[in-house]
């Protein structure tokens, strides 16, 4: 966990004035919002204190806002671990992944350009400590993988194959470095969302997009990370809008349009909005579909 110290002031919806770069999400993420942002953006509360996101996955709403205090939050220590890299060292970050660009760009052929990358995804399985190599390869691999997925085994390796990319952009060091400052007066946590909750405020807004519950029983969208998303995940998930519902805090959620989640939320603002699914391994799983967001406002 890094070290935070909170701003006096108090905050309000809006992006950061110092920043002549508007941060994006350095990785493409399952579940990412970024279509859905603006609409989304346009329903949070007018004014609240600290902004948190306790599954920040790859940041689209976070980045989009760029709140003046904020506290951000994932259960997967690689992610949390990248976040931070970026934003205490993102010098080093920005000379590992030149340093991959260069190299991958010198290869002439798929079948060399696959087995490059099949030797960087074996680098970063291998290494089982935090490190900012861990980081440089995850964004690597983010660039260069299959329709840019994150996906793990059931041990927790990286298992998503070679995208085929003949030319991506592997170091995006304009972004990399609003990111890095987009982040500096943000506190970050890795680990359960409930402990990096008990600390919020009355006022305080906090937004979830958790893994989506499944639609109907032979779908599943909580598939890509090791571990998954169950339904008691997702009841334990509605108690703790409801305790901070009653904390005084502003709580917004987005997740399937699925019978489970209407029911739990009932008793809360449900409202539906047109998404499209871009991350699937099958072209017939994306396209566009009914998706809910949940507010207690």
């Amino acid at each position: 966990m890094l070290e935070y110290k909170e701003m006096k002031s108090g905050g309000k919806l809006g992006s950061n004035k110092d920043s002549t770069v508007k941060a994006r999400p350095f990785l493409k993420w399952v579940g990412g919002k970024s279509k859905l942002v603006p609409h989304l953006v346009e329903q949070f509360p007018k004014n609240y204190k600290t902004f948190h996101e306790p599954l920040v996955g790859g940041g689209a709403m976070f980045f989009s806002v760029q709140p003046k205090r904020a506290c951000i939050n994932d259960s997967n220590a690689i992610l949390m671990g990248a976040y931070e890299d970026i934003k205490k060292d993102v010098d080093s970050v920005v000379a590992g992944l030149s340093k991959l660009e260069k190299q991958y760009r010198k290869i002439n052929t798929e079948e060399e350009r696959k087995e490059y990358y099949l030797k960087q995804r074996a680098r970063f399985n291998a290494i089982h400590t935090r490190t900012i190599e861990k980081t440089i390869l995850l964004i690597y691999l983010n660039k260069t993988c299959y329709n840019g997925m994150y996906r793990e085994n059931s041990i927790g390796g990286f298992n998503v194959p070679f995208g085929k990319q003949t030319n991506p952009t592997i170091c995006d060091e304009t972004n990399l470095r609003a990111v890095s400052k987009a982040l500096q007066k943000t506190k970050i946590n890795m680990g359960s969302y409930e402990k990096c909750l008990r600390t919020v405020r009355p006022e305080d807004f906090i937004y979830f997009d958790p893994p989506y519950h499944p639609l109907n029983e032979t779908s599943s969208f909580t598939s890509y990370q090791a571990g998954g998303f169950s339904a008691k995940d997702q009841e334990i998930l509605r108690d703790k809008f409801k305790e901070l519902s009653n904390k005084g805090c502003y709580v917004m959620m987005s997740n399937s349009n699925s019978p489970l989640i209407r029911k739990l939320y009932k008793e809360f603002k449900i409202h539906e909005i047109d998404a499209a699914r871009s991350i699937n391994s099958k072209a017939s799983g994306r396209g566009k579909i009914v998706e809910l967001y949940i507010t207690n406002y």
